[in-house]
């Protein structure tokens, strides 16, 4: 699984962007199946969401991620960058046990 990571309105440090592989990187054991087919490709966006505010939702986290005949896409805003990152991590890997019980294990029951 192949990780590319956009950074928007922001200058992510090593730490961070080390810290973003290591947490998505494991997601890549629910699709390992599908890379027999094609390469998976997993696109990450970290942005600000506007420089003049202090408080609130500022960071924006962003994951797509493509599979065999399914896009899944989440979204998370927080105050903390990893915090955001986190939560769109655990959408990410409840879509893709979902996606996995329905067309693969879905598709062992029939035969």
């Amino acid at each position: 699984m192949r990780i590319e990571l956009k950074e928007t309105s922001l200058d992510l440090i090593p730490l961070t962007k080390e810290y973003i592989h290591k947490k998505l990187q494991p997601l890549g054991r629910f699709v390992k199946r599908y890379e027999q087919y094609a390469e998976v490709r997993m696109f990450v966006e970290i942005a600000r969401t506007t420089k003049h505010h202090q408080k609130g939702n500022v960071f924006y986290a962003e994951i797509t991620m493509e599979l065999p005949k399914r896009i899944i896409r989440a979204e998370a805003k927080n105050i903390d960058v990893r915090t955001a990152l986190d939560q769109v991590r655990d959408i990410v890997k409840r879509e893709c046990q979902q996606y996995k019980e329905k067309y693969v294990m879905g598709a062992r029951k029939n035969v």
